[in-house]
Order: C-alpha cells, then structure tokens, then sequence
C-alpha cells in the first residue's frame, strides 16, 4: 500500500501511526479522534481496499481510480469528495505544471490521494499537527488545511504568468516574430489554470453555505472564509490575465496589420518611382527617335530620292529632327513625363 502516512489523531494530538488500514480502523475504534490517511498514485486495488475500509461511495471511487477529473466538491451521505487541481510554475520552461488531487472526507477520517508532486501534504500535515487547536476541530480542518494549501500555492503561478505576460508586452513592439506563438500558449496555460481555479468559488461556497447543516466549528468557518477571500484574488487575477492576452493578440494584430500597410505602401511609393522613371526614360528614348527615324530614312541607298539633290535637304532633314524633338519633350513635360 503507498501509504505515505497513516495517523490516528485525537484532540488534535497523534495518538497512533498504525501500520495497516485495519489496525487504523481498530486504533480509532479504540481511542476515539478521526484518521488520516495519505496515499500517493494507489493501484486500482489498493484504493479498492480504501473503499472497503471507510465505506465510499463506488461512484467517488470510480472517479479517483480514473484520474483526470476537473476540480470538484461532491457529496455522498456524510462524506465530501473533493478534486484539486494543484498547480507550480517551472522557471527552467516558463511553463505551469498542474496536479490533481482528491480527498475524502468524512466525520472520523479524512484520505488524501496525491498523484503529482505538487501540493507537499506532508507540509500541510507538519503545519495542522504544530496547530493543535485547529487539527482538533476534526477531519474538516485537513480539508481547509489542503484547500489552503493547494490556493496558497497558487501566488508563485500568478507571478510566473504576470512575468510571461510583461515579456510579451514588450515583445509585441519589437517585431519579434515567436509573439504570435508565444501569446497562442501562455493563453492555453491561462485558461487551464482557470479551469482548476475557477470552480474554486463554488466549491468553498457550496461548503460554506452548508456550515449550519452540518454543523461546521465556528472557528473552521473563520479559516474557510478567509480561503474563500483568496480563491476570489485568485479567480479574478486569471480573469485579467485572460484579458491581458485577448488585449495582447488584439493589438499584435493591429500591429502586424500596420506593417503590412507601410509595406503595401512602400512597395506603392516604389512602384510610383519605377514608373516615373519609366516615363522619362520612354519621353527620352521617342525624343532620341525621331532623328533617329530621318537620319535612318536617308541612309537607304535608293537611287530615286529627289530631295538628295535639292540645295536645302541637309538644312531640312536638320530642322525636321529638331523639330520632331522640341515637339515631343514639350509634349511630355505639360504631362509631367520629364
């Protein structure tokens, strides 16, 4: 059995570390006070003998078996199923890591399932054991003790994701190419982590708003309240973050969307300019053309060209080329071509 510890506690005090799940039941039995039980990744078989033990309801155990639950509060008669999400930030890969954890809870003893390495239950254990007073108000204080812990262990995500965000912040206007991508993750980190933390609120709700049913110490009540204060911190900071990034991919957009207009516009101004040279080129290439054309013209070898005898033909070849040629550049300059 991965029993990681197994302790009988009365009045707030361990008056037994019993070795077995059957020797838990008969110390309990015995001296009264609750169990606590804390198992990590157990067999399918091993959380069967659990069941047995405790009387759990098969559909709580089905879903512990499985794993992957979504963060949850049911309740079965006297006993509270409860599915965390615990969450850590890794600092190597800028990227959150979530847990999962379940407990069980009933008026004499309390099983926690660790299947990650987060949250350390054996700090949550060591915190509840140096308080007496508040492990002795029975096996609800080892589910706000946990539910303290998991929200708790919250903050240094929030730090790592409000970083993440600020980097992007900055990249979104250095052009760098990986934004896009980057923005697309942290988002998908975001909305997982809301999906552990959001149902936060309506879980401590749910228990809080059954303190006078099921008779919850008035003291526990304080402590729950007061981890309801921070779930609220929490759900609303991964509101914002969500928005941060809706607001980061919005303006990554514009902004992309503003390159590709000064380029469509540069790309037009140059186009602009290759034209403008092509018209000088084309006015000064028909200007160059029109001597071209006569002077060609008078380079045949025909026999039979009377003006080749005329007195004024080299005169008026001359003349006709000037002329075609200040015709045309006057032409071209009144349509801005030169």
């Amino acid at each position: 059995m991965p029993v990681i510890d197994n302790a009988v506690y009365r009045d707030g005090r361990r008056v037994a570390s019993p070795a077995t799940l059957e020797e838990s039941f008969e110390v309990r039995e015995q001296h009264g006070g609750f169990s606590w039980i804390g198992l990590y990744r157990p067999t399918a078989e091993e959380l069967d003998a659990v069941a047995a033990e405790f009387s759990l309801h098969h559909l709580a155990v089905e879903d512990a078996r499985k794993g992957h639950q979504r963060a949850k509060l049911e309740r079965y008669g006297e006993t509270l199923f409860v599915v965390l999400r615990p969450a850590r930030y890794l600092d190597a890969t800028e990227e959150v890591e979530f847990g999962e954890v379940h407990l069980f809870v009933g008026r004499d003893f309390a099983v926690t399932i660790r299947r990650a390495e987060a949250p350390d239950l054996a700090r949550v254990r060591r915190r509840l054991e140096a308080t007496p007073d508040l492990l002795a108000r029975g096996s609800e204080a080892v589910l706000y003790a946990v539910l303290d812990e998991v929200v708790d262990e919250y903050a240094p995500v929030l730090a790592g994701l409000e970083n993440d965000i600020d980097e992007i912040e900055e990249e979104l206007f250095d052009g760098d190419p990986q934004v896009t991508r980057r923005i697309y993750d942290l988002a998908s980190e975001v909305m997982e982590f809301q999906r552990a933390t959001r149902p936060l609120l309506d879980m401590v709700q749910a228990i809080e708003r059954g303190f006078e049913k099921y008779q919850v110490d008035l003291e526990l009540q304080r402590y729950l309240r007061d981890v309801l204060d921070h779930v609220i911190r929490v759900v609303e900071r991964g509101d914002s973050f969500r928005q941060l990034l809706q607001n980061a991919l919005a303006v990554h957009s514009t902004l992309v969307t503003q390159r590709q207009n000064d380029e469509m516009q540069q790309l037009t101004q140059t186009s602009l300019k290759q034209s403008e040279e092509v018209k000088k080129i084309s006015s000064w290439a028909a200007i160059i053309f029109a001597p071209t054309l006569i002077g060609t013209v008078y380079g045949m070898n025909f026999a039979n060209m009377p003006e080749l005898d005329h007195p004024l033909g080299y005169p008026a070849a001359l003349a006709a080329m000037v002329l075609f040629g200040i015709t045309l550049y006057v032409i071209f300059k009144r349509r801005n071509w030169l």
